[in-house]
């Protein structure tokens, strides 16, 4: 028999209708990875037993259960399904804001201005990846990524992350600005409660393990000085069977888009670029645990969920003791970072934004080299958001260019 090779494992994904409802068939669709490892696992009891040979007696088995982590770069659209599962409400698009006469005015950060209707009822959040799509323009203006730092009723202020000076012009007649993509949140009602059937596929021994009624634990991103952006996702999950046959038959390719690296991030602390920043950690915690286990039964009957929690770290270089005060004065601050995959105008991207979050720390280290401080910090939920307001009542929303 064939010994297998990791670059030929082939690991696809579906989620299921349900709770013990495993996925099969076509549908699904394999997974992007730098590694995955799955396992079954069994609950093991010793024994203190006294008996006269004086050797032991062995261990018993207990309840069965499952988990496992997936790890990778991040690109668009790879890993969709499981943030909003995680966040337990799918991705969804805003509908475009059409048929409204625009102003561009400023020299960055820059105002685009309405003459009628509401930027806030027509769900415009801080945070949001926008481009101005339809109209008649002149100059720099139409189809680039802008982020929105601030809204109100009439003005949307924004940066452009390219760098590019947009050409101040207007009213424009018949504009559209468009949240590009795709957005989801944790959100106050409507939680979802997804379960997902992975396969990890060993073609050279024609041999299938099935991980059924999984979840997404948390998930852990990394964005560092200077490299890809990464992510590790651990899995918790209730059952797993064996096989010959590929039992997600036929799933669609993996996606083929850009690798998202630090070179090209952009990050806002209260809607200021932080343009020192060295890094930049983010957990998002879903507290999925294995249920409890009962008398008469090897399985568990389902995983148990907590509040989600987020938290991470920003490093910076230590010019100044501005983002120090904020600490210092116990101040609450919002925190962007969206990941661009090049300089484009329209790079495809992905985006995390914190609307109130608050440091812990300010620590600054040593030696002979440019000094860093870092600042732990963790997300709390949005009181003062919600629908026709600037902000999401969240803790944490994200936006994807191609989900």
């Amino acid at each position: 028999m064939a010994v297998e090779q990791g670059q030929l494992k082939k690991l696809s994904y579906k989620k299921q209708t349900a709770l013990g409802s495993a996925a099969s068939g076509s549908g699904g669709q394999y997974l992007r990875r730098e590694t995955a490892a799955f396992n079954l696992m069994k609950d093991k009891f010793n024994s203190n037993e006294i008996v006269t040979h004086q050797q032991y007696t062995g261990d018993t088995y207990g309840v069965s259960k499952t988990s496992g982590t997936l790890s990778g770069v991040i690109s668009p659209a790879t890993y969709a399904a499981f943030f909003g599962s995680l966040l337990r409400a799918d991705f969804a698009a805003i509908t475009a804001i059409s048929g409204i006469s625009l102003t561009i005015a400023g020299s960055g950060p820059y105002t685009l201005t309405r003459a009628t209707g509401d930027f806030l009822t027509g769900g415009v959040k801080i945070g949001h990846v926008v481009r101005i799509t339809a109209g008649t323009y002149t100059g720099t203006a139409r189809d680039i990524n802008l982020i929105v730092t601030g809204v109100t009723a009439t003005v949307l202020t924004v940066v452009v992350p390219s760098g590019a000076t947009l050409t101040a012009q207007g009213p424009v007649a018949t504009s559209t600005v468009s949240v590009i993509g795709k957005t989801t949140k944790v959100p106050t009602t409507g939680h979802t409660n997804d379960y997902y059937t992975l396969e990890e596929w060993y073609p050279g021994n024609s041999r299938s393990r099935l991980y059924t009624d999984m979840q997404p634990a948390s998930a852990a991103v990394q964005v560092p000085a200077t490299g890809n952006a990464t992510i590790s996702m651990p899995f918790v999950g209730l059952g797993r069977t064996k096989g010959g046959s590929q039992v997600l038959t036929s799933p669609t390719a993996e996606n083929t888009n850009t690798i998202l690296s630090a070179s090209n991030a952009y990050i806002l602390i209260n809607g200021a670029r932080t343009t020192v920043a060295t890094s930049m950690s983010l957990t998002i915690d879903g507290k999925v645990t294995h249920g409890e286990p009962v008398i008469g039964s090897r399985t568990l009957s389902d995983v148990v969920r907590g509040e989600v929690n987020v938290s991470g770290t920003v490093t910076v270089q230590y010019d100044a003791e501005t983002i120090s005060d904020l600490f210092v004065n116990e101040t609450a601050v919002s925190i962007i970072c969206v990941l661009f995959a090049d300089g484009s105008a329209t790079s495809d991207f992905i985006s995390f934004v914190i609307p109130r979050a608050k440091f812990f720390g300010d620590d600054i280290d040593d030696g002979k080299k440019q000094l860093v401080m870092t600042l732990p910090f963790t997300a709390e939920y949005n009181g003062s958001g919600g629908a026709a307001l600037a902000s999401d009542q969240t803790t944490i929303g994200l936006q994807d260019s191609q989900a």
